[in-house]
C-alpha cells in the first residue's frame, strides 16, 4: 500500500508579506506595476532601511548615520505615527526595490511653525536621479487635503541640502522668504543647522 506525502499548499495570502500598518488610498499608492510606488511597511524593510541609514552619502545632509538599533526604532516610530494618525511616512519601491520613504508626519520640535504637518523623503542613493521623490511626493501633496483633511504641509531641510530644496520646488511648493530657522535638534556647532521652510496650501 503507497502512501503520498501531502505538502501544504502556499496561498497567496500566506505569500505576500505582511504590512506592519493600513496600506496608502490608491491615489498615493498608484497601480501596482508602477515604477515608482508607495506602500505599506512590511517586516523585510528594516534590513535595506538600515542599510540606506548607514550609508554617508545618503546621511550627508543629516547629524549622522543611523545604527541598526536606532533605525530599527525609526521604523517603529513610523508604523506607531501610522497607527496614531492614519498617515505617516509610507515605503517606496523604486521597479520593485525598496528605495526608502515619502510621505507626511509631525513636526513637534519647538518653533515658531509647529506643531505642523510636514512632508519628507529619504532615498537610497541607487535611486537618485530618477524623480521618485517627486513624483511620490506630489501624489501625496495632491491626496493630502481630500484624503487626510491636511490644508497645509510644511517641509525643511538644511539650507546646504540642495537636492531636496529642488524637489520642494518640483512639486509646487513656496519658500517663506524669512523662514529661515535654526533646527533645535541639530548640533549647534554643526554646519547643518541653519534649516529653510517651505510651504504648500491645499
Amino acid at each position: 500500500m503507497s502512501s503520498t506525502r501531502h505538502r501544504p499548499m502556499i496561498t497567496t495570502e500566506s505569500a505576500t508579506p505582511k504590512p506592519l500598518h493600513r496600506e496608502p488610498p490608491q491615489r498615493i499608492a498608484s497601480s501596482d506595476d508602477a515604477a515608482v510606488r508607495l506602500r505599506a511597511w512590511r517586516e523585510g524593510d528594516r534590513e535595506p532601511f538600515a542599510d540606506l541609514n548607514a550609508d554617508p552619502e545618503v546621511m550627508r545632509y543629516f547629524p549622522a548615520t543611523l545604527s541598526r538599533a536606532e533605525s530599527d526604532a525609526m521604523v517603529d516610530r513610523i508604523v506607531d505615527h501610522h497607527e496614531r494618525y492614519g498617515y505617516g511616512l509610507w515605503a517606496l519601491d523604486v521597479d520593485g526595490r525598496f528605495a526608502g520613504f515619502v510621505g507626511l508626519s509631525t513636526a513637534t520640535f519647538e518653533a515658531p511653525f509647529t506643531p505642523a504637518v510636514e512632508i519628507g523623503w529619504r532615498l537610497a542613493s541607487w535611486a537618485w536621479g530618477r524623480g521618485a521623490a517627486s513624483t511620490s511626493a506630489r501624489r501625496v501633496l495632491d491626496a493630502a487635503h481630500t484624503e487626510f483633511g491636511i490644508d497645509e504641509v510644511l517641509s525643511f531641510t538644511s539650507v546646504l541640502n540642495a537636492p531636496s530644496i529642488a524637489v520642494m520646488q518640483r512639486i509646487g511648493m513656496t519658500r517663506e522668504p524669512a523662514g529661515n530657522f535654526d533646527h533645535p535638534r541639530v548640533p549647534v556647532e554643526s554646519a547643518l543647522r541653519e534649516h529653510v521652510l517651505y510651504r504648500w496650501s491645499a
